[in-house]
């Protein structure tokens, strides 16, 4: 037995050069949207009147006019097939994670025997996909199969390869969301609603309101040989075991350190066709773990934003391949160091260029900030327990509360002037005026450095929820999920407590009260309310923990019981006043979260059997019979005692691997039983309950065993590569 593959990949990916990236000659600006159907190009090939009507219905949300629908095709298939288009498709998000699509050919028969290039009004507006084929809850039965995508004019199509991509949403036949994309429009338009009515209180000119998101998306790039020679990494994105590098994060020397060269390649060639795609990518870094690193854009309207990035996500697998690695999208694709997040950062933008959770600079438009940031708070703390599950699966569970990520506990930094101006506002008389400061300058005793600009908030790593400045920094996400999932919920939570603020807020005046002395009185009740929700000390401490459960927030760690939250009775009453989402939507979702999870814990438990038995134990009792074929052939050429005395330590060692060879086996078939056991229970979700508990410590058994293994038995027959390798070798 030898781990030849293991050798000759390393060896490989040690020869590996840069990819030669060609750059293109026109500046990003000029090929910035190339692929893409904006609206210089739907200018130039959509008549006037047509282009004047959809343009109506993508800024000011007007109904889409059917009879302009023949005239918009006609336009986008003009282009696509000056761009080398051959094909179209409806492209949508349903409920897997990632996205979906099917080509159809731009062709029909024309009556004589030919064929045409043709596209009609009615095949870019609706289609209908197989609706049974994909995550539905129990929404549609097998044999109830039809369902409908429909175009999203907000969200500009664009061409993969030969492919015109439709960005659409989908839902059943019966009306019932099937995607994320359908309800995050409805919360981002019951919020741009509620916002508006909340402005109105500030600025008479404000008609409308737009949700910002920034995502940072985080990734591990590992070489495409040595990803091949893990069978866990292949087929669960994750490593299931593996001892910890003897250096791994501890130097904090990859953090914003050189990127390597091979990497950098990638990276550039990633950026231009994501600027291509009209994908505004900003930001590019090492981040802390070995080959693990960061790409965030400039941000967008929120909606843009999620598509762009579940498209990066589809783009960055295909380029990474090119460049001879495969990109991780998995939050904890390694143990013991860094996982890979998505930050989400979400702000409010009002059409008079007001970002609302800004500070300002009159009296009046501060109070507008402590409004908006306040009633944001409400919504994190009324509804903390949901917008924990808007964010957890069988993967992210694995790197919340540890190595840098947030703890699995909502809660918000806002940093000591924010705190004391809350404070203040709570405690001191309502006639005081009040002034924030937006930046501070900081002199640095340095002659060469120029003045710093100091941010009216600090950052805290452990925060959840973390104000940072202009905007709120959702930090849970997980590298590999869906941003809407998150952006449905918080967008749903923000328009209630902003509904619920209006209300109380016109109570107030229809009684008499003046509009100033109204809101800082239901300000000074939520400031108290939502007070448990602030948090700016060290997330990870046991202290936090119990703190947090005495204050009434969720710290719950279970996924499947997390998930619970989108059925609690306030969760629901909220999701259906905002006409976000219904109960039966609700209930759909929570169904295909937990078969989602019990799928994920069912194949890495398969996995892990699968290698224990024919990879660990076999290389395990390969290495221990070499070890007696040792002690033996001591015995042959030393006295008894000498030979006794220095074959201990072999002998040792083989007792070792008998007795952890022996335990990974039970453990295996341990596994296995409580599989078959948990297989057997019909509700989802105790079937999820049972797999949490009795398949997941299991599994976490398993690797232990194998862990020490791996630092007795012999590198040279050892068969998987090993972390070592698989974070520094790029």
């Amino acid at each position: 037995m030898s781990n030849q593959l293991r050798f000759q990949v390393v060896e490989e990916a040690f020869k590996k050069k840069a990819v030669e990236v060609k750059t293109p000659s026109e500046r990003p600006s000029e090929y910035f949207g190339k692929y893409v159907f904006t609206r210089e190009k739907m200018y130039k090939y959509l008549p006037i009147d047509v282009y004047n009507k959809l343009i109506d219905v993508i800024d000011n949300g007007a109904r889409l006019d059917r009879s302009i629908a023949d005239a918009v095709a006609e336009g986008m298939k003009k282009w696509a097939q000056e761009m080398g288009a051959t094909h179209y498709t409806h492209w949508f998000q349903p409920l897997t994670e990632g996205t979906a699509e099917k080509h159809d050919a731009f062709v029909e028969h024309d009556g004589k025997g030919g064929m045409v290039e043709t596209f009609s009004g009615k095949l870019l507006v609706q289609q209908e996909p197989d609706a049974s084929s994909f995550p539905n809850g129990g929404i549609r039965n097998t044999f109830e199969a039809r369902g409908y995508s429909a175009w999203d004019p907000t969200s500009p199509v664009f061409i993969i390869d030969d492919t015109l991509c439709i960005p659409t949403i989908f839902i059943a036949y019966t009306g019932e969301a099937l995607d994320y994309k359908a309800p995050l429009l409805r919360s981002l338009h019951a919020l741009d609603k509620a916002a508006t009515d909340v402005c109105q209180y500030f600025y008479d000119d404000v008609k409308k309101v737009q949700v910002n998101l920034g995502w940072e998306q985080e990734y591990f790039l590992v070489d495409e040989g040595l990803y091949s020679a893990r069978p866990d990494l292949v087929m669960t994105g994750r490593t299931l075991m593996g001892h910890e590098s003897a250096k791994n994060q501890q130097m904090d020397d990859h953090y914003f350190g050189t990127i390597p060269d091979r990497v950098q390649a990638f990276m550039k060639d990633l950026e231009i066709q994501a600027l291509e795609l009209a994908i505004p990518c900003k930001t590019r870094h090492n981040e802390v773990a070995p080959n693990q690193f960061e790409l965030a854009p400039i941000f967008e309207e929120c909606n843009l934003a999620v598509d762009h990035n579940m498209l990066l996500m589809s783009l960055m697998k295909r380029v990474a391949r090119n460049h001879g690695f495969r990109v991780l999208l998995h939050e904890k694709p390694f143990d013991g160091i860094n996982g890979s997040g998505k930050h989400n950062n979400w702000s409010l933008t009002a059409d008079n260029g007001v970002l609302l959770h800004a500070p300002g600079k009159s009296p009046e438009e501060n109070l507008r900030f402590v409004t908006f940031i306040v009633e944001t708070l409400m919504a994190v703390y009324k509804h903390n327990g949901l917008l924990k599950a808007s964010i957890v699966s069988a993967t992210n569970a694995h790197r919340l509360g540890g190595n840098e990520a947030p703890p699995a506990i909502i809660s918000s930094f806002l940093g000591k002037q924010l705190t004391e101006l809350l404070d203040h506002i709570e405690l001191s008389d309502k006639d005081d005026l009040f002034n924030i400061k937006g930046k501070q300058g900081m002199e640095i005793d340095i002659p060469q450095i120029p003045d710093l600009i100091i941010d009216n908030t600090d950052r805290n790593r452990t925060s959840p929820f973390a104000f940072t400045g202009n905007r709120f920094e959702f930090r849970a996400p997980g590298s590999s999920a869906n941003c809407a999932s998150a952006m449905i919920a918080l967008n749903s939570a923000v328009t209630e407590a902003l509904q619920n603020f209006k209300l109380r807020v016109d109570k107030r005046i229809a009684k008499g009260e003046s509009k100033l002395s109204a809101i800082i009185d239901i300000l000074r009740e939520d400031i108290k309310t939502s007070k448990p929700i602030r948090f700016d000390g060290n997330g990870y401490s046991d202290e936090w923990v119990a703190e947090a459960a005495k204050r009434g927030l969720d710290v719950e760690k279970s996924t499947p019981k997390i998930i619970e939250h989108y059925l609690d009775k306030e969760s629901v009453k909220m999701f259906e006043s905002t006409k976000v989402m219904n109960r039966k939507e609700l209930e759909a979702r929570n169904e295909v979260k937990w078969e989602t999870y019990v799928k994920t814990v069912q194949i890495e438990a398969r996995v892990m059997g699968d290698l224990s038995m024919n990879h660990i134990i076999p290389v395990s009792t390969h290495y221990q019979s070499q070890l007696i074929k040792n002690v033996q052939g001591m015995k042959d050429v030393f006295a008894k005692a000498e030979a006794e005395r220095l074959s201990a330590r072999n002998m040792k060692l083989i007792k070792e691997i008998a007795e952890r060879t022996e335990r990974i086996e039970q453990l295996v078939d341990d596994l296995t039983e409580a599989r078959r056991v948990a297989n057997r229970i019909y509700n989802i979700h105790e079937r999820a309950m049972c797999y949490h508990d009795t398949v997941c410590p299991k599994m976490d058994a398993i690797r232990y065993e194998i862990d020490h293994l791996e630092m007795i038995v012999e590198d040279g027959l050892w068969s998987l590569p090993k972390y070592r390798e698989l974070l520094f070798i790029r």
